[in-house]
């Protein structure tokens, strides 16, 4: 069977950030729009459901990756070209910065289009930016890499770490855990609050998380096959 080609993988790339910030930060701002009809818990469910769908509607065609940092931490760990990482990169990009504008043309520059801000300190943020990512990345190299793991429920597992670090993270941090999610709102609404930790902590757990699998992995006791 044929394998896709690149620009098949990027624009399937493209076409699932696009899904996850259009749904996910479109959630934020309807339920700003209508004065809470979404509730905090249909913003974590939302972002976790899109992250479990996509992973099934694209997953076989580019990996589902959606998320610079899990692209550069694969590439990282060795699970993913090097040569590849430009295109997935701007397709993530690109795919995020498509969806924001486009919520931005329906409904305004409404809750800074869902961009994601600290509530409290920078830093507090950026550890827990860190530590949430890292667990994501965990979840997606057990899924994702182990064959010992159950490939079928990858979506699941995934999607669903997703939504329970929104549904408790995110009052404080706006648990983005993807540069791409939180860059791209913030550029579009011109919002720009300490953008930095969103690249620095979720790239930082991302590698993290990759490495310390990657250690248990290959690092069994007793010598097992």
């Amino acid at each position: 069977m044929k394998l896709p080609t690149l620009w098949q993988r990027a624009v399937a790339e493209a076409i699932g950030t696009f899904a996850l910030v259009f749904a996910g930060t479109g959630a934020v701002i309807i339920d700003s729009v209508t004065g809470g009809g979404v509730g905090h818990i249909g913003v974590g469910l939302t972002f976790g459901l899109i992250v479990m769908a996509m992973i099934y509607a694209i997953g076989h065609i580019s990996g589902a990756h959606i998320n610079p940092a899990v692209t550069l931490a694969f590439a990282t760990a060795r699970h993913f070209p090097a040569r590849s990482v430009p295109a997935y990169l701007a397709a993530q990009f690109l795919g995020a910065t498509l969806a924001s504008l486009a919520l931005r043309a329906m409904f305004g520059n409404v809750a800074h289009l869902g961009a994601t801000m600290p509530y409290g300190s920078a830093v507090q943020s950026l550890v827990l930016e860190t530590i949430l990512t890292f667990f994501l990345m965990f979840v997606i190299m057990a899924v994702a890499t182990d064959v010992r793991a159950v490939g079928q429920a990858a979506a699941l597992a995934i999607g669903g770490t997703v939504g329970l670090e929104a549904l408790f993270a995110g009052p404080i941090s706006g648990a983005s855990m993807n540069p791409a999610r939180s860059l791209a709102p913030a550029l579009i609404s011109g919002t720009w609050q300490a953008q930095w930790l969103y690249v620095v902590g979720p790239i930082a757990g991302a590698l993290l998380g990759a490495v310390v699998y990657t250690l248990l992995r290959d690092h069994r006791t007793g010598g097992a096959a």
